[in-house]
């Protein structure tokens, strides 16, 4: 039993007065996000209802069937091809194409999830890499603060969807092909927070820290791996909670321009070809997970790194 569900008593309770439990710090932490998700729901129903009225109307009257609005509503909310799919339908929709399937059918999610995702984490370690290998000179170097800094901001302002057409078709005329120009889609989206994050971690120790180690004659290598490594940790890992998750974005739009048979972006682009939302909206719920899951792994790994630090759990 923690503190926060022992009974307040003593000088905080009213005198007379039963003890009062205090509700567990994690269970008032969920309660404002399920209200939350409880009212986007509703919402979403509202919205299906409203967005496939017109469709499942035009099909009573192209069939000759009276209807009620009862009729009218539960058919928007089973519709074949809707518009916007209500959510027991995307959750009906996932769990077939998850479950219904083996693992290495090429209509399973978790099929199609894994050919993205191996494209990802190569892109992420590539892209997280050169983050840190363009910190570690940008911090050392300042003729590359002021010259290569700008050109890795502007390197983000180009749209992904033109850029990853140009390095598909330059890649694919060399013969590289598969994973590898997929991956490094992804490495041009991650390596910038990463790259960012980095500067701004190993350049946070004060300047009397940095004082203090040329007093000791440190050397850069030195200074670098006894301080400001360790004072960019934090930063470290905020970038790549970032990074990760572009990273997976990179890999979806690298499927697109190839007419990539298999992927999470193969199964948005069939689905877009032939008016499958459902399809979409399975597809775009395992991207959703998929993230969740690597910044959960992240978030792991941040905290066991903490711990090996020294710093109190």
């Amino acid at each position: 039993m923690t503190s926060s569900d022992l009974p307040v008593t003593g000088a905080n309770a009213p005198a007379g007065a039963p003890p009062r439990w205090r509700s567990p710090s994690w269970l008032a932490d969920l309660v404002p996000v399920l209200v939350i998700l409880a009212v986007l729901i509703v919402i979403w129903y509202v919205a299906a209802v409203l967005m496939n009225m017109s469709l499942v109307r035009d099909a009573f009257e192209r069939e000759e069937t009276t209807y009620t609005l009862a009729d009218l509503i539960a058919g928007t909310l089973d519709a074949e091809r809707p518009l916007v799919p209500a959510p027991h339908q995307i959750v009906t929709q996932f769990v077939d194409l998850v479950f219904g399937y083996p693992p290495d059918s090429p209509r399973s999610l978790l099929y199609h999830s894994w050919v993205t995702l191996s494209a990802t984490f190569v892109g992420f370690l590539i892209g997280t890499a050169l983050g840190i290998l363009l910190a570690v000179a940008i911090v050392h170097v300042r003729v590359l603060d002021k010259s290569l800094m700008p050109w890795i901001i502007c390197s983000q302002m180009v749209p992904i969807l033109a850029v990853a057409p140009i390095i598909i078709v330059v890649l694919g005329s060399i013969g590289l092909r598969g994973l590898l120009p997929k991956s490094l889609i992804s490495a041009y989206l991650c390596f910038f927070p990463v790259a960012i994050g980095m500067v701004k971690g190993l350049t946070s120790p004060d300047p009397i820290q940095r004082d203090l180690m040329r007093t000791w004659s440190a050397t850069p290598s030195q200074v670098l791996w006894k301080l400001r490594l360790p004072a960019s940790v934090p930063f470290l890992f905020a970038s790549l909670k970032v990074a990760v998750t572009i990273s997976l974005i990179g890999a979806i739009v690298a499927e697109l321009p190839t007419g990539a048979q298999a992927g999470i972006g193969a199964r948005l682009l069939a689905g877009s070809y032939y008016g499958q939302t459902l399809q979409i909206w399975a597809a775009l719920f395992a991207a959703a997970i998929l993230a969740a899951v690597l910044v959960g792994i992240i978030s792991l790994a941040e905290r066991w790194t903490a711990r090996w630090m020294g710093a109190k759990p």
